[in-house]
């Protein structure tokens, strides 16, 4: 059984939406082999320290993730596809306790499957470089962040894409958190990662080095 986070006790005392949906989830996920974590300001769950799970409270809903969501069982089609460039990650939405109920033994099994795919190593097959997926660090933030969500997507496709492989260059999913939030400003101002910011043109190729990119 997985024990509590203190810090995921505080998140509970300050964020009261969808409160009693998020205990439910917390409860099943902590019969679990799981450790409970607090990661972008949500709860988050691993396994041998690879994120499996993340509860998140939103306007309209909560959602739990599964962040190999692609490769579980789901005949039923159950498991949601949260945009079109999401390969890995499927989430489930709640608006009330009783759809968590009604979910419960199912949602163990996909525990339990999550576990036993992180403990053999199997990950989904992505798309090449060129259609390359959201991370799920840059997903959580954009449902945080909706203006930060448009600013990004009104990006070229290069300048997307230029972020998205640095992002996900990162071998932890923290530094994959780190280099997205060192980013943000950057993005809302238009830039894109390798854009110098000095003012006069987005593109400086005789910069005198006083303007570095964030890293």
């Amino acid at each position: 059984m997985t024990i509590k986070n203190p810090l995921v006790d505080e998140y509970f005392k300050t964020h009261t939406n969808w409160l009693d949906i998020k205990i439910k989830l917390r409860k099943i996920l902590l019969t679990s082999e799981l450790t409970e974590e607090y990661k972008w300001k949500q709860p988050c769950y691993s396994f041998d320290n690879k994120n499996l799970f993340i509860i998140g409270g939103f306007k309209d809903y909560c959602a739990l993730s599964f962040f190999k969501g692609v490769l579980l069982n789901d005949p039923k089609k159950i498991l949601i596809q949260q945009g079109q460039n999401t390969q890995s990650a499927r989430i489930l939405k709640f608006t009330t306790t009783k759809q968590v109920d009604d979910l419960e033994k199912q949602i163990k099994v996909w525990i339990n499957e999550s576990i036993e795919l992180s403990k053999q190593g199997i990950k989904a097959e992505f798309k090449k470089p060129d259609e390359l997926e959201i991370p799920i660090e840059l997903q959580v933030i954009f449902d945080q962040e909706p203006e930060f969500k448009e600013a990004f997507f009104k990006l070229t496709p290069g300048r997307q894409r230029g972020y998205i492989l640095f992002f996900t260059g990162a071998k932890q999913s923290k530094t994959v958190t780190a280099r997205i939030e060192k980013n943000i400003d950057r993005i809302l101002d238009g830039y894109g990662f390798h854009d110098c910011t000095c003012g006069l043109t987005k593109k400086k190729p005789n910069c005198d080095g006083s303007h570095k990119q964030l890293k």
